[in-house]
């Protein structure tokens, strides 16, 4: 028997729901240029009229170590911009650790304010990346939150210590793992400190940074849900 129109007609529109559901889904690349110049390359995982959170990778490592977190904030109605440092990737510049990386952060955060229906900003950093983060986040009272996985107060010269201060008393969100023990001090030497709308989670899984999301999903799910409460509040 032959289909006839109306049954033609709900297969095409489901066809293009589902083409729709695979062009969000997949990541675009974008390139950006922080305000010295430095060109960077960054992949944008889309949600429209949705919160957006910046990834910022461990050193040495790029945006891809973000993809399976990016693309579980998508599911969640989140949408995701992973970042390479410059040095990294597809980024220009020195790959030595420096407090200029903190301009590459900023690039992506004003790039994400800027989206058409664009709303709530957060920026989540690992290792490296999480000290870059919360340094980007002192200067731009627009970021609603930040997350740090694996945090340390001195990364090769890049110090956290003067950020904390200035960031003040926005939601800051901190993971480490027991197993690591210089993430673990930061994290509850952070804690002791008494920060305003603070939240932590330790893993017994042993991993770093991005590595934690990988390993213990209940870590992942917890962020996720974190960064639901802070940016769609």
């Amino acid at each position: 028997m032959t289909a006839g129109p109306r049954a033609h007609r709900s297969a095409c529109a489901v066809a293009a729901l589902a083409l729709a559901a695979v062009a969000e889904a997949a990541p675009v690349a974008v390139q950006l240029r922080a305000s010295d110049g430095v060109t960077l390359a960054a992949a944008l995982y889309e949600v429209a009229d949705a919160p957006a959170v910046v990834l910022v990778p461990m050193y040495t490592r790029t945006k891809d170590d973000w993809r399976p977190f990016a693309e579980r904030l998508q599911a969640a109605g989140i949408a995701a911009l992973a970042l390479d440092v410059r040095g990294h990737g597809g980024s220009a510049g020195s790959a030595a650790p420096s407090p200029a990386m903190a301009l590459d952060v900023r690039a992506a955060v004003d790039y994400l304010a800027a989206r058409p229906g664009g709303r709530a900003v957060g920026v989540v950093g690992a290792s490296l990346g999480a000290t870059l983060a919360l340094m980007a986040a002192a200067d731009a009272p627009l970021i609603r939150g930040v997350a740090l996985l694996s945090p340390a107060t001195d990364y090769r010269g890049v110090r956290l210590e003067a950020a904390v201060k200035k960031y003040g008393p926005r939601p800051m969100y901190l993971v480490a793992s027991t197993e690591d023990p210089l993430a673990a001090r930061t994290v509850r030497g952070l804690v002791a400190d008494q920060l305003p709308s603070q939240e932590q989670r330790l893993s017994l899984v042993a991993a770093h940074g991005t590595q934690i999301l990988d390993r213990d999903p209940d870590v992942a799910a917890a962020l996720v849900d974190w960064l639901r409460r802070t940016l769609l509040s």
